[in-house]
């Protein structure tokens, strides 16, 4: 077995992803299946522009080739950014333009040709974020015990403190700052190849926020103005998905269990079950079907405010984006039809020698959508009408997948209340 084109990746790295090795027998009949499902586990490490398989086989030993085009590893990336949970609610704000952050986004992947990661961020403006974690996804021969660590620090001159008429309520203090946040966290991580991953988290927090936020709302921490806690999360994920950036067949599955211990401020302590799946579906020609589901179950006496979140921040129901749907249990489902619109190969850049760099993926899809979401809480403030009740959408979206896995979307959704509007993403969607 020779591997070309890894200047930088070491093989173990790549014998790693493998099921097959020195001295095996393969059938002549899954031969070219198992060699493209190994293909696609290189390519999924998303360390590399292409991989390439070859085989040649000469009096019954057969000699496999994978040859690979290296991506850059090392992305110091400026930081410009809206300080607010999307676009939208960042165009409502009418102080829009002081609210952005700037810095640096430094990313050295591939570190040591081992896989492992680097991150760092130093972000000035609205918010400060000073961070630092390092990633190792495997160590030893067959990479099945990894390592994971970091430490960063937050605050900012805003806070949302509360949700009315199921929008974020905002404290603004210029020469003050309303939130200070801190964490540590080391983990372990066990990895069978790229597309089966458990890690085991813990992570030490305390946050800080000022007299004026408990003015406006005295139980945003439940008792007193900083808190302490320790999580606890175990997350296994299977990923079988053809590609991991813009997938179109194949299945995702994550299961994530979350121990919150409080210790010093008398606040009850909380669970945390969340499990998602989705499925992706060539239909045949440039059709391709998706759906996803979410489910979620917290469970405690009592939930801080900022506990207590579910759509709006890391999930939405499409066409959502201005609102904010606080609640315990939660449940979303998402589908989509997709067509190949066109696919214009890969654009060459004159004038680039680095073959890093000089030629640009560009595929198009167009998608159509359909998403329902539902929140269960307890005790809702009259004024909130969103939690404990069916929340639809659907609409129509331009998808392009492109460059080092960056996907672009832009979309219109309407939702039941019978609004509607543009949005911009930059992740794919399910």
């Amino acid at each position: 077995m020779l591997f070309v084109g890894n200047k930088v990746t070491r093989e173990p790295v790549l014998r790693a992803e493998l099921d097959f090795q020195e001295g095996d027998t393969l059938t002549a009949s899954t031969l070219i299946r198992r060699l493209e499902v190994n293909r696609r586990r290189l390519f999924n490490l998303q360390l590399f522009h292409q991989v390439l398989v070859q085989a040649v086989c000469r009096d019954g030993e057969l000699t496999i080739l994978y040859s690979m085009q290296e991506r850059w590893y090392t992305f110091p990336i400026p930081i410009f950014s809206l300080a607010d949970r999307n676009f939208r609610s960042w165009l409502d704000r009418s102080d829009r333009w002081k609210r952005v952050d700037y810095g640096i986004h430094v990313v050295r992947r591939n570190f040591r040709g081992r896989n492992e990661q680097l991150l760092g961020n130093l972000q000035l403006g609205f918010n400060r974020k000073y961070e630092l974690f390092y990633e190792a996804p495997g160590y030893g021969r067959r990479r099945r015990i990894g390592f994971g660590a970091g430490y960063s620090y937050y605050r900012s001159h805003a806070l949302d403190y509360a949700t009315v008429s199921d929008k974020l309520r905002n404290l603004r203090q210029e020469d003050a700052f309303p939130i200070e946040r801190q964490y540590a966290t080391l983990g372990l991580r066990w990895r069978r190849t790229v597309q089966h991953l458990t890690a085991l988290d813990v992570a030490y927090h305390h946050e800080r926020v000022s007299d004026s936020v408990l003015y406006y709302n005295p139980d945003y921490f439940l008792n007193g103005p900083r808190r302490e806690y320790v999580d606890i999360s175990l997350i296994s994920t299977l990923n079988q998905r053809n590609t991991f950036a813009y997938p179109l067949t194949g299945q995702y599955a994550q299961v994530s269990l979350t121990y919150r211990a409080f210790l010093a401020n008398r606040s009850p302590n909380s669970f945390t079950l969340r499990g998602r799946y989705a499925r992706y579906v060539a239909l045949g020609g440039p059709f391709y079907y998706s759906i996803g589901a979410v489910g979620q179950m917290r469970f405690a006496e009592k939930l801080a405010y900022p506990d207590n979140r579910a759509f709006g921040y890391d999930l939405l129901v499409r066409g959502y984006d201005a609102y904010v749907i606080e609640g315990r249990h939660l449940g979303l489902l998402q589908q989509g039809l997709t067509y190949r619109l066109f696919d214009l190969g890969k654009m060459q850049i004159s004038g680039l020698q680095s073959t890093r760099f000089n030629s640009i993926p560009l595929v198009f899809y167009l998608n159509t959508f359909v998403d329902v979401g539902y929140v269960r809480q307890p005790t809702v403030l009259p004024v909130n009408r969103l939690p404990n009740r069916f929340l639809a959408s659907t609409g129509v979206a331009l998808h392009l997948a492109t460059y080092y896995d960056w996907v672009f979307t832009l979309e219109y959704a309407r939702n039941r209340e019978q609004q509607g509007g543009f949005f911009f993403r930059t992740q794919f969607p399910i």
